[in-house]
């Protein structure tokens, strides 16, 4: 069976007969065990796939099927999914089964999208390179040396290896972008409350956002599409009306735009050469193609990361104190008491990487610091959020690497925390406004590994974003 870059071909192949969904999921599950060592899937719904693949032939047979019919999903482990595991790649979620499905997922199911699997994923969402999960890193398909990227690790491999059509992940500080970037596939991170939150393990919730990974444009618009809008579950969640992305993406004419780029971002000391190649190279072709393309500078790029690590951890420590032992998942076998009880299940069940957030959290948070850390990184926040609104009113969209490097060799940063934290120092601009971005791919390093492109616009501006960068992806000179 051939490999199918969007929804569209399946279902001209599914029109014509060529193909079954059931054909699809006995495909895709082949995939999966063929390449099971990318360590991309953390369970496989074979037997339920199939099910329901025989489900939605029916429906298509009848006429009835959903606008998701062939559509075959990941879902990363963060998302509740009813009477399946959910662990968010930690130990100390150990035997939990979700009670009730997220709304976003919900919505896809309801189109008659197939789950296929729960996919690996950083431990809680918690780091840049899925090396933090509880069962092991998952590995880039083009180097199985070098990390997928993180959080949403499995989630990009499982798009980019062919394991499914396309993933749903979720991004706090660039946990789609980034894996995205680093597999060549494309990542959305919507508007910031554009799709409701009801079911996803919360790290950081001023910050969460589920989004999609796809290999096409079309796909991530009719996947927003579907998942956003009002939900009586979440209270956050933006009741604007939901425009119709997937048959927006093609506006009459050719409309030129003002397109700024951060200056700082291509002049960055720590940005790989052939990443400043490729978006210098970009950039000329978006001028040849009559777009207005300038520099522009943004002078809190050194306060970004210091100010999101703040505030996430922050919200951590809050957000990860249910899990405790008592309630479900993982509780001690050698607690003698309540206290010990405590401690032991949440030393043994959690991993390195979300105890150092915790801690340093619940620092950020102490009485004697909160004013020090937590109150001015939330000053900060709005400082970078209006200076960002303000940019994004002189131009349609704003341009920059999506990371600093290509996909990094697996424990290539062990003695340095702090320089895989600088892995996100680019996409965590978009989650502290809360404005909406993509990376898509636009070239490739001398190894043969991707390299991505991030576009950020105006918030709930979902319906521009997708069609530039549809028109992007389409009509530009990859380098």
């Amino acid at each position: 069976m051939k490999r199918y870059n969007n929804l569209l071909e399946v279902h001209q192949d599914l029109a014509n007969g060529t193909v079954t969904c059931r054909d699809l999921v006995h495909y895709y599950l082949e995939n999966i065990e063929r390449k099971k060592h990318l360590n991309a899937f953390l369970e496989v719904y074979s037997d339920e796939a199939l099910a329901k693949a025989d489900e939605v032939d029916q429906k298509l047979a009848n006429g009835t099927a959903g606008r998701l019919a062939g559509m075959v999903l990941g879902l990363k482990d963060v998302l509740a999914y009813k009477d399946h595991p959910l662990q968010s790649s930690s130990k100390i979620l150990t035997g939990f089964k979700s009670l009730f499905t997220a709304t976003a997922v919900q919505r896809l199911l309801d189109e008659d999208a197939i789950v296929i699997g729960r996919q690996n994923c950083d431990e809680f969402a918690m780091g840049a390179s899925n090396e933090t999960s509880a069962f092991g890193p998952v590995l880039n398909e083009i180097d199985p040396t070098r990390v997928s990227g993180g959080s949403s690790g499995g989630s990009a491999v499982a798009v980019q290896a062919d394991l499914c059509l396309a993933s749903i992940g979720s991004d706090t500080g660039g946990s789609v972008r980034q894996p995205a970037a680093f597999c060549g596939v494309i990542g959305l991170k919507p508007t910031y409350s554009r799709i409701s939150r009801y079911g996803l393990t919360a790290y950081a919730s001023s910050f969460d956002q589920i989004g999609p990974i796809t290999r096409s444009v079309d796909d991530a618009a009719l996947l927003l599409e579907i998942m956003a809008g009002p939900d009586e579950y979440d209270s956050t969640v933006s009741q604007r009306e939901v425009p119709a992305y997937s048959q927006l993406l093609d506006p009459e004419g050719d409309p030129k735009y003002r397109i700024g780029y951060i200056s700082d971002t291509l002049e960055s000391e720590g940005l790989d050469p052939e990443i400043r190649e490729a978006m210098q190279s970009t950039i000329q072709n978006l001028r040849e193609e009559g777009h207005t393309v300038e520099a522009v500078d943004f002078h809190y790029l050194d306060y970004i990361v210091p100010t999101y690590y703040i505030l996430t951890t922050a919200e951590a420590s809050s957000n990860l104190s249910r899990f405790d032992g008592v309630k479900y998942g993982y509780r001690s076998n050698l607690a003698t008491d309540l206290l010990s009880m405590y401690k032991k299940s949440r030393a043994e069940g959690f991993g390195h990487e979300v105890q150092k957030r915790i801690m340093l959290g619940t620092f950020v948070l102490s009485a004697d610091y909160y004013d020090a850390y937590y109150t001015k990184a939330q000053k900060v926040r709005r400082i970078i959020k209006e200076k960002t609104e303000e940019l994004l009113s002189q131009f349609d969209f704003l341009i920059m690497p999506t990371t600093p490097t290509t996909a990094f060799p697996i424990g290539g940063n062990p003695t340095n925390p702090l320089a895989i934290y600088l892995a996100d120092i680019f996409t965590v601009q978009a989650s502290l406004a809360g404005v909406p971005a993509i990376s898509i791919p636009v070239g490739t390093d001398k190894d043969g590994l991707p390299i991505g492109m991030q576009i950020l616009t105006k918030s709930f501006a979902e319906t521009k974003l997708l069609a530039f960068s549809k028109s992007v992806t389409e009509k530009i000179t990859i380098a």
